[in-house]
């Protein structure tokens, strides 16, 4: 499995975390972001982190992987060729909640492995749980690259993610940089 210094270090390479002031998918604001979708650029750094986060889901039977687009399409393909099994992704309609489309289909009683690029609250993991169930699916997992909860994320299933990443957050009302005049932008954001 690869190790939190290699992690870090691909992240370097393919400038991965950035420095600003940005408003999260969460609401909340922090003067960094993680935009994941960069390391996903390089087919080899997407192996290889996904094969790692694979290795951590092994030993449980797995039918399925899926994630939220946009964030978790690539992990959720990737680590579904490493589990060879079929890799799916949710999407949100007109009225913003998580469905599949296009085909897409979860039978009653499929184990699936739900994976995300990064979770900061962990909501949109959370909508796609609960499509699984909605489907009659069993989740087995949760597996992320990078956990920015500060280790309080809990789906009620076993969760593993590559790494845990402390980046400090801000409610807008109490954000620091929108007091001293910045504007948040933001990137990856299901609201933007």
């Amino acid at each position: 499995m690869i190790g939190r210094e290699d992690i870090l270090a691909i992240f370097a390479q393919t400038g991965v975390l950035l420095e600003g002031h940005f408003q999260l998918t969460s609401g909340k604001h922090s003067g960094r972001y993680l935009q994941c979708a960069r390391v996903f650029q390089y087919p080899e750094h997407a192996e290889t982190l996904c094969k790692s986060l694979a290795e951590r889901f092994a030993a449980e039977t797995t039918d399925l992987c899926i994630g939220p687009a946009l964030g978790g399409v690539i992990i959720a393909y990737e680590t579904a060729r490493n589990l060879g099994v079929r890799g799916l992704f949710a999407e949100r309609d007109k009225e913003g909640a998580m469905t599949l489309r296009r085909g897409f289909t979860i039978e009653r009683g499929e184990r699936v492995l739900v994976l995300e690029d990064v979770v900061t609250t962990g909501g949109s993991v959370r909508e796609v749980i609960e499509l699984v169930k909605e489907w009659g699916g069993d989740v087995v997992g949760v597996g992320t690259i990078v956990d920015r909860s500060g280790g309080t994320a809990d789906f009620g299933v076993p969760y593993a993610s590559l790494i845990q990443v402390d980046v400090e957050t801000y409610d807008p009302d109490d954000c620091p940089l929108c007091l001293a005049g910045s504007p948040a932008v933001k990137p990856g954001s299901r609201k933007s």
